[in-house]
């Protein structure tokens, strides 16, 4: 190791250059006013495939953002290569404001939040009458974030030629959810598309439900396979043939008229992330009834105002019980 006596000069010492280059740091970020806007309409592994005008851009999440990701249905800045040509990638600069988050944990106890789409404005829960057996609780779990999420739901019944929707109609009719009722038949010739779209046209609709509901074979109906072929090539990033639903995938409806989103299969749906005290504005006849409710009260409780609110007239008993039943789907699992 050399030493320097007290009478080195300055110029016997030798700096060293900055090995990480000597231009200094800077919290300015470029503003990327060339940047054009896109939605990320399916993401796999780090890469975003995003629709930008009428052709598909790959794209990867830049540096500057962080932590911050992209999901499907975001409208993002892109900058870099726009051509969309193979094996050109270009860059997310920035993520637009959501006007709605819908997200799920993979379990009650996870405090892990997954989001599954951004800015949609419903969310179709999609269940069959039998083969498989409807289950209830998973449609409970899938209104309660919509709820939370401030999206309106919609409940598609498939495979009414097998069992009778009654049974359902009855449990979920006091919560004024509009619905749709297919058979088999409807739903593999596509007659059931126009009473769908009567229910979808203008919005964008996430499609959620367990395997074998017949989801996929419904949004496939919805969306003709011209439409589907503007995403078609996210099989050059997967590595798969076809699209089979292992990540949430946009689809454009024809016309303009709004966007579907089929989303992966659901095994369970985690309800960690949702406060109980936003659940209650899905009910807005019972909501002013719950000024008189003690401070953090679960709304199933002796001193819960709404009972008397109920008792009074205000609202129809039938209503107060549909929401403790979601209420208490949180604390519930799904095969109680």
């Amino acid at each position: 190791m050399r030493r320097y006596g007290k009478n080195t000069d300055e110029d016997d010492i030798r700096s060293r250059p900055n090995r990480k280059g000597n231009r200094p740091r800077t919290h300015i970020r470029p503003k990327h006013e060339d940047a054009v806007e896109g939605m990320v309409v399916t993401v796999d592994r780090g890469r975003l495939t995003c629709l930008v005008d009428d052709r598909i851009v790959m794209a990867m999440k830049a540096r500057e953002l962080g932590r911050k990701a992209a999901v499907v249905g975001d409208r993002v800045a892109i900058v870099g290569d726009m051509t969309g040509k193979k094996d050109s990638l270009a860059r997310i600069v920035r993520i637009g404001e959501r006007k709605s988050v819908l997200r799920r944990t993979a379990d009650d106890d996870d405090p892990y939040e997954r989001v599954i789409v951004a800015n949609a404005d419903q969310l179709a829960i999609v269940t069959a009458l039998a083969d498989p057996e409807p289950r209830p609780r998973l449609i409970d779990r899938c209104l309660v974030a919509a709820f939370d999420a401030g999206l309106e739901p919609l409940l598609v019944m498939t495979k009414s030629d097998l069992a009778s929707p009654d049974k359902l109609l009855e449990l979920y009719g006091h919560l004024d959810i509009p619905h749709v009722v297919t058979s088999r038949e409807e739903l593999e010739s596509g007659a059931a598309v126009g009473r769908v779209r009567e229910q979808i046209d203008g919005r964008i609709t996430a499609f959620v439900g367990h395997s074998g509901v017949g989801k996929t074979t419904l949004v496939n109906s919805l969306v003709p396979e011209d439409r589907r072929r503007l995403t078609g090539h996210v099989n050059a990033v997967t590595g798969r043939g076809r699209h089979t639903t292992t990540s949430a995938l946009a689809l454009p409806l024809a016309g303009d008229a709004g966007w579907v989103v089929d989303t992966p299969g659901l095994r369970s749906f985690g309800l960690h992330h949702v406060d109980p005290s936003r659940v209650i504005q899905a009910f807005p006849d019972l909501e002013p009834g719950t000024e008189g409710c003690p401070r953090a009260c679960s709304h199933d409780e002796p001193d819960c105002a709404l009972d008397e609110w109920v008792a009074q007239g205000h609202a129809d008993p039938a209503r107060l019980y549909s929401l403790r039943r979601l209420l208490s789907t949180r604390e519930r699992k799904e095969g109680d």
